[in-house]
């Protein structure tokens, strides 16, 4: 049976993923388990009795020889098992599980409407590239980008929350306390997604192809949103899905300065007490996403460019 390049493509895609997925897992076992020192120290102390950590060792399976640990490691992986965490009595998924609905509700807002608000921006200013609408837009992206983040976190908690009571501080009690933080983390992304944008964007406009659309009467808006902003589409994917695995990691300023009980909460809490078992299982959940998104890339690539399957 004939399979067509576009088949082909995807296949070899899917191929070429496995030998990456295993060397990142190898690499963060290699990490954890022998660069990161004993687990057993580091959870029972510098001074616990050699019975004890030989105890440890034996129960969670340490005193294995590391190739065993590692196929044990890839085995739970394969079966969502993330491991247990000391700290918080529990299986990491279920840790896993209650904080990726809080992250997500913060960070899919700020993905789809930053991207948005950015992309709508980017064309105003590339269609009117040195006037006045694209100066304001460019500057105000200066502006943006040249404020630290943490800035706009205080600016934001202190006269709209603390000063003006719009918004509440602290906490996740309903959808009304992700929309400080999802408009800080949009408002504070703009100044370098509408450069980017932009500049790929004006890439586009200067080609053949612009020209002979507009010989053939076809006008700037049409010529923007049919022609140019689907050519400009394979940069701009690549430099938004750069962001996708954090949607599911969390955002760590934001969630730690709005309380927001997610996982980047979760991450910064398990770094602050030690509990290697999360910090690992939030290292190879972000590991495995980035693998799965380039994935999507890739294949998004091959829809848009039809040179990309063919080659």
């Amino acid at each position: 049976m004939k399979v067509s390049p576009g088949a082909k493509y995807v296949l070899r895609r899917l191929v070429e993923m496995v030998p990456t997925t295993l060397g990142v897992i190898a690499l963060t076992f290699v990490l954890f388990n022998v660069i990161g020192g004993s687990p057993a120290l580091t959870v029972l102390g510098k001074n616990a009795t050699p019975e004890a950590i030989a105890a440890f060792n034996h129960k969670w399976g340490y005193d294995l020889p590391l190739y065993r640990q590692f196929l044990n490691f890839l085995f739970d992986l394969c079966r969502g098992d993330f491991g247990y965490s000391l700290e918080m009595n529990e299986p990491v998924i279920d840790i896993l599980r209650r904080g990726v609905g809080p992250t997500l509700s913060l960070t899919m807002p700020m993905l789809l409407f930053g991207t948005l608000i950015a992309l709508l921006l980017a064309m105003v200013s590339a269609a009117y590239r040195g006037r006045a609408a694209d100066k304001a837009i460019l500057l105000g992206s200066t502006l943006l980008m040249s404020v630290n983040y943490v800035v706009w976190v205080i600016l934001g908690q202190y006269f709209l929350s603390f000063k003006a009571g719009i918004f509440p501080v602290w906490g996740y009690r309903s959808w009304f306390y992700i929309v400080l933080p999802a408009a800080i983390g949009i408002f504070s992304s703009l100044g370098a997604d509408v450069r980017f944008f932009r500049t790929a964007i004006l890439d586009e406009l200067y080609k053949p192809y612009v020209v002979t659309a507009r010989a053939k009467g076809l006008s700037g808006a049409a010529i923007m949103a049919r022609h140019v902003l689907r050519n400009a589409l394979v940069p701009i994917v690549t430099y938004v899905s750069l962001s996708i695995p954090y949607l599911f990691t969390g955002s760590l300023l934001l969630e730690s300065f709005f309380g927001i009980p997610g996982l980047g909460s979760v991450s910064i809490n398990a770094i602050h007490s030690a509990d290697m078992a999360v910090v690992r299982a939030v290292v190879v959940l972000g590991a495995l996403i980035y693998q799965f998104v380039n994935l999507l890339t890739d294949l998004f690539y091959a829809v848009a460019d039809p040179r990309v399957r063919l080659q």
